[in-house]
């Protein structure tokens, strides 16, 4: 038995020594997940979540939490920039709560405005006290980077310093959490041009262009993306399509072999707008469809499904104020407010402050 195990017991031992940021019980699960264990622990949180799934009904909330710095309708706008804001999130619950689906400003202002809004809403009715954290970045005075966490990708060419790079930071805006693993998936991705793991056609794929265009699309373009792409993140199929949602929600074998598309937990996604911003979506106690619709809700007319569990959802949000002070708004007690700020295991997004020239993504 000693021998049998051996290899298996070296395995665990060695990639427990690496260095890592997240904690020894997470990673035993990724290692396991990794090593031909993904079947157990796929039926051990199938059966966990489903014994933990949220009751309907329950007293109702009297305040939502608190995010943001500053109501964006406190913040004098010209109207000729009117139409470019996000109108308010429509609510769910016909006596809203104060401040409910009302975009707020994260305190960093370019030409005025704030680029960056948050806000949070009440999903369903069924279900008064699960909260939609929620956030939108204007294309067009921030840029969007993407890079690789310690492991993940797992065969990334260049990692650089897997955290917000030193020379970045004066422009930080915010950062929010990649998608699924490539393992989960064979989710493809790619940086300035150059491919990270090769692209997968079918797939939801979130894409930033030299030129600052950001879109999500349904991948068809084979292993390799162009010369004309800063980076591109996929994960999973689309869960909405032209406005409307993806009638593959149903499929589960689609959503995760962890948790499929039905079993309620904490999610997250990434949407864009008819205008082409970016929203990001996470909340609790969510399925594939309740995701799409809360991203629906706030705008999005193309969305894909990001990272699930409650080890992964991250929006945090900076202010530049004697150094950079790190706010989570997403409130994962596994993560701290300093996630991306030291090199992490997982690849994420970074939100910045446009400068001129084209996009790429910076890694000093």
């Amino acid at each position: 038995m000693l021998v049998f195990l051996s290899p298996a017991l070296y395995s665990y031992t060695s990639t427990m020594l690496l260095p890592s940021s997240l904690p020894l019980g997470v990673r035993s699960v990724e290692w396991l997940r990794n090593h031909h264990g993904n079947w157990l622990v796929d039926d051990a949180e199938r059966i966990y979540y489903t014994w933990n799934q949220p009751k309907k009904g329950g007293p109702q909330l009297k305040a939502l939490p608190r995010v943001g710095i500053a109501p964006v309708g406190a913040v004098s706008r010209p109207r000729a920039h009117a139409a470019v804001w996000p109108p308010r999130i429509k609510p769910v619950f016909a006596r809203p709560l104060p401040g409910e689906g009302v975009w707020q400003g994260i305190g960093a202002f370019v030409d005025g405005r704030p680029p960056v809004l948050v806000t949070t809403f009440r999903t369903e009715l069924d279900y008064p006290q699960i909260v939609a954290y929620v956030a939108w970045f204007d294309h067009t005075r921030t840029a969007l980077a993407f890079y690789p966490g310690r492991y993940e990708p797992p065969n990334a060419p260049i990692r650089g310093p897997m955290s917000v790079p030193f020379g970045q930071r004066w422009r930080l805006f915010a950062t929010f959490n990649g998608g699924f693993t490539y393992i989960d998936g064979r989710n493809g991705s790619a940086i300035n041009g150059r491919t990270y793991e090769p692209l997968k056609d079918g797939l939801a794929t979130l894409i930033g262009y030299r030129d600052g265009r950001l879109r999500i699309k349904n991948w068809t373009g084979g292993p390799n993306v162009g010369a004309d792409v800063a980076f591109a993140r996929q994960s999973l199929p689309p869960i909405i399509v032209n406005g409307k949602l993806s009638p593959a929600l149903n499929d589960s074998s689609q959503w995760g072999a962890t948790l499929g598309n039905a079993v309620r937990v904490w999610r997250t996604g990434v949407g864009i707008d008819r205008r082409g911003n970016v929203i990001y979506a996470a909340a609790n106690d969510q399925t594939v469809v309740t995701l799409a619709q809360i991203l629906q809700r706030a705008g999005a007319v193309q969305a894909m499904q990001f990272d699930i569990n409650p080890e992964w959802p991250s929006l945090i949000t900076y202010r530049h104020a004697h150094g950079l002070v790190p706010t989570k708004v997403v409130p994962n007690v596994m993560q701290p407010a300093t996630r991306y700020l030291v090199p992490d295991d997982r690849d994420f997004f970074a939100v910045y402050r446009r400068v001129p020239g084209p996009v790429t993504v910076p890694f000093k």
